[in-house]
């Protein structure tokens, strides 16, 4: 027996319906490209990731398994709709399109009530979808194969339940039950909804697609494991709901158990024809990343310290999910099915298929091999490129379609008015040609991305200094590890004119770091790599460095003692006399400046759970007009953005490491142990940290990785403003964050920009001093205000060395406010004076507050630091008052 009858052989013949079917398809690609999209933006797009997983799994894949459900359980059952049934799928197809963009609108935006309807559109429609289906049995003969439409019910079965945890997931939750409900949610959603709808249908689709002689064992099988999968759904569920690692693990094996005993029934027909098309060879390789992510959550449910961790763990294993497993069957299974329900024949059908088969092979080496790529340990620039690579591939499918339905559409004409139907080309999927092409384009995207930074690829600087010491011919070989900020052993000793190598281990958790001897330097390691760096002949003493800026300066430098060759010398590190110099950069280059940081505080909404996703990049910026340094950004920008609350608000940070050394964050507005939320992650990982606003105040956030004053120098801090219950409304009100800037080099181009100069840092002796991280760019951009408007200036000083004393030359403070209290309000002081006034708001490095004033006349206003060098380094701006 073979497989499935063809969606050809079983499609109806109105026109009407293949058109409406078409239609439908749309809407799955229509949440392709909008992933598609995201992804290329994905940095100026909160909850970027969250939105490209829901893109596909709640959106196109979701959509299909609704539409292509019903239409196999028809198939199967031989009860075809008719026009009436036609058009309430489409409500229910509408139902559910429009469920998910009010989720996929809501969970960004944090309104709650979005996400709720939305939550009960999505779940209405596939319940109505459920009922439907149970209908359909009731009506239907005897027949073989209803194990596939139970499998249906039962998937429609677990989808509200799962949609309700995800509505109490954007609700925002402790972090303990944020995990164990992530977890549920999963187990409900994917192994459910999706897994079994999945199961389900490949036990006749795919000898279809494979076009092979059925499993005899496959309906059987399929009956034996559902309810196997169901019992390991429940016991995952209940284990994650009152927090048992241990059950949730036994129910992950369970399901996994279920779906090893259905999958025997694929490998009799893949072992009879083998893969001779895409689609059959896309879908097989989404099954495999399916067991991959299955085993995966087995891991991290057995390993992970805390329902937290798993947390932070999950968006990682969702992207595999999203990109490895559904993304691939979607494309697999439609380059089958829209051809084949279009129809017109077999000579069409292969019209439409032959254009699913082009570069078949080169596609499936990029998704999958890049896949692995990403996945593995590699510098930053090359994770972009690789996953660029694999973007390009997986969204090449929807121009092949298009070109497909038109090639069907065409062969379809021309049967119908009897003209001649040239037979399509044969085209290989798998060939040498195809393989080795797939290759290329994966090496030259690794190759584009050392290209962009070849020191993180470890690339050498340079080339061996000139020797007048004799060489032996004999090697040194030494391990060190670079461990809690040094390197064991932090001395080694090697005779003059032996060439040196040093197998350098990483042995932190989490911090990345390198090691530069002379001119020779290792990538920078992630936690656990190991690499070997060849330092070539050493004829005289040199000290080697972790060149991760700050690093050097907390102690990690390696003396390399040259045994009976001269002290150091001509091995100095490079840049050891510029760095020793510590010469403070002049002037501005320029009186214009690129870009200004606004600095108007947003109004609060009624949001009480805010959202954020900071993502760590590091990136050039100018930090002065005309002048560049690298910064260590949260989401780009030269100042980390501003969050605003009220008491009791919620927030939910999700932290990505997109940069090249490990990053943390440490909010002050939140009280909770630090081990876990503020702990550091490497490159490519997600924390998500949550906490409960307590208490009213300008709090600062930073990175809290060691050197804690490198990282917050570098650009990574912000502030957090929670208003005092009461405060009024006024007509203006303005954040600002004053922080310090040291400057390696004067850059005045992106392309020379630099990294901070971490010997300033410990010297304390910054280059510039800043207001929401460029110096005097309210100067060029300056305050507006209005005679006799109340302007409220929140300030903090984020440091990480100096204080402030904000000032406005010619204006009066009549409210202070700081750390958490008022010394003057509206005038009136702490003790009940009326007639007095204040010059000054002071703030010690990490503390902030606000005050509030009246300008009594038009004109330019200077605001500074009255630390009067400050004001000159660039803590200075001017606000522009003009006649109400």
């Amino acid at each position: 027996m073979t497989g499935l009858p063809t969606a050809e052989s079983t499609r109806p013949t109105a026109p009407g319906r293949s058109r409406s079917r078409r239609l439908r398809d749309q809407v799955a690609v229509v949440w392709l490209l909008a992933a598609v999209a995201v992804a290329l933006v994905h940095r100026f797009v909160p909850a970027s990731t969250w939105l490209m997983v829901h893109l596909v799994l709640l959106g196109a894949l979701s959509h299909s398994a609704l539409v292509w459900s019903e239409h196999f359980a028809h198939t199967l059952l031989r009860t075809l709709p008719d026009a009436a049934g036609r058009r309430r799928q489409d409500v229910r197809v509408a139902l559910l399109a429009a469920g998910a963009l009010a989720v996929f609108l809501g969970v960004p935006a944090q309104v709650w009530w979005l996400v709720v309807v939305g939550a009960t559109l999505v779940s209405a429609a596939v319940v109505w979808h459920g009922v439907h289906l149970v209908a359909v049995l009731r009506r239907a003969l005897p027949s073989r194969f209803r194990v596939v439409t139970h499998s249906y019910v039962a998937a429609v079965a677990c989808l509200p339940i799962g949609v309700g945890f995800g509505a109490a997931l954007a609700f925002g939750l402790p972090e303990v039950w944020h995990g164990r409900l992530l977890v549920a949610h999963l187990a409900v959603n994917l192994l459910g909804w999706i897994g079994l709808t999945v199961t389900g249908t490949l036990v006749t689709f795919w000898p279809t697609m494979l076009r092979a002689r059925m499993d005899d064992r496959a309906e059987l099988l399929a009956r034996e494991a559902l309810p196997t999968q169901l019992v390991g759904i429940a016991i995952v569920t209940s284990g994650a709901l009152v927090g048992w690692r241990p059950v949730a693990l036994v129910g992950v094996a369970l399901y996994g158990v279920g779906l090893l005993w259905w999958g025997r029934a694929l490998a009799r027909p893949l072992r009879a024809h083998g893969l001779r098309e895409f689609a059959p060879a896309s879908v097989l390789a989404a099954l495999v990343w399916g067991g991959v992510a299955l085993i995966w959550v087995a891991g991290l449910l057995a390993t992970a310290p805390s329902w937290a961790a798993l947390a932070d763990a999950v968006p990682t294993v969702a992207g595999v999910v999203a990109v490895g497993f559904a993304a691939q069957l979607l494309s697999g299974a439609l380059s089958y099915l829209i051809p084949s329900v279009m129809g017109g024949g077999p000579s069409v059908v292969r019209a439409g298929q032959a254009w699913f088969n082009r570069w078949a092979g080169v596609r499936l080496v990029v998704i999958n091999g890049g896949l692995v790529l990403f996945l593995l340990p590699a510098p930053s620039w090359v994770k972009v490129a690789i996953s660029s690579a694999v973007l390009v591939a997986l969204a090449a499918f929807i121009p092949l379609l298009l070109g497909g339905a038109k090639a069907s559409g065409r062969a379809r004409r021309a049967v119908m008015t009897g003209d001649p139907l040239p037979e399509p080309t044969p085209r290989r999927p798998w060939s040498v040609r195809q393989l080795v092409a797939g290759l290329a384009v994966l090496a030259l995207a690794y190759g584009a991305g050392v290209a962009a930074d070849p020191a993180a690829a470890g690339l050498r600087l340079g080339g061996a200094a000139a020797s007048a010491t004799a060489e032996t011919g004999e090697t040194t070989r030494v391990e060190v590890t670079a461990v809690d900020m040094r390197f064991e052993p932090s001395t080694i000793t090697v005779p003059a004119g032996n060439r040196l190598v040093v197998v350098l281990t990483n042995g932190d958790q989490a911090m990345a770091h390198d090691l530069l001897i002379g001119t020779f330097r290792t990538p920078r390691l992630a936690p656990g790599e190991t690499v070997e760096l060849d330092a070539g002949v050493i004829t005289e003493s040199v000290q080697g460095y972790c060149t991760v800026a700050g690093h050097r300066q907390m102690g990690m430098v390696l003396d390399v003692v040259a045994e009976g060759g001269p002290a150091h010398g001509a091995h100095a590190a490079p840049g050891a006399a510029a760095a020793a110099s510590g010469a403070v950069i002049g002037p501005n280059p320029s009186d214009e400046l690129g870009t200004v940081v606004d600095p108007v505080l947003p109004p609060l909404d009624d949001v009480t759970v805010r959202r954020v996703t900071l993502t760590v990049t590091e990136v050039p910026l100018e930090v002065a007009p005309g002048l560049w340094q690298t910064r260590w950004t949260f989401n780009g920008g030269s100042v980390g953005p501003t969050l605003h609350g009220r008491v009791g608000d919620v927030f939910e940070v999700t932290l990505v490491n997109d940069g090249t050394i490990g990053h943390s964050i440490d909010f002050h507005a939140g009280a909770l142990a630090p081990d876990e939320p503020m702990r550091t992650i490497g490159v490519g990982e997600t924390l998500v940290y949550r906490f409960t606003a307590e208490r009213a105040g300008m709090w600062m956030y930073h990175c809290s990785t060691a050197p804690m004053s490198s990282h917050i120098a570098a650009g990574m801090h912000g502030a957090v403003v929670i208003e005092p219950e009461g405060l009024p409304a006024v007509d203006r009100t303005y954040a600002l964050v004053q922080s310090e800037v040291f400057l390696a080099n004067a850059a005045t181009s992106p392309q020379d920009a630099r990294e901070l100069d971490a010997d300033k840092v410990v010297a304390e002796r910054p280059d510039r001093v800043v207001f929401n991280g460029v110096a005097n760019q309210y100067d060029l951009a300056p305050f507006e205000a209005r005679v006799g408007e109340r302007v409220r200036f929140w300030v903090l000083d984020a440091g990480p060395n100096r204080a402030s004393a904000f000032h406005i030359v010619g204006g009066q403070f009549d409210t202070v406010w700081t750390e958490g209290t008022y010394t003057l309000r509206e005038g009136v002081g702490a003790f009940g004076a009326t007639d007095g006034g204040a010059q000054v708001l002071a703030l010690q490095p990490a503390q902030g507050g606000f005050v509030e004033l009246t300008f009594p006349e038009a004109g330019h206003y200077s605001v500074v630091s009255h630390v009067m060098v400050d004001a000159e380094r660039g803590a200075h701006g001017t606000v522009a008052v003009t006649e109400g």
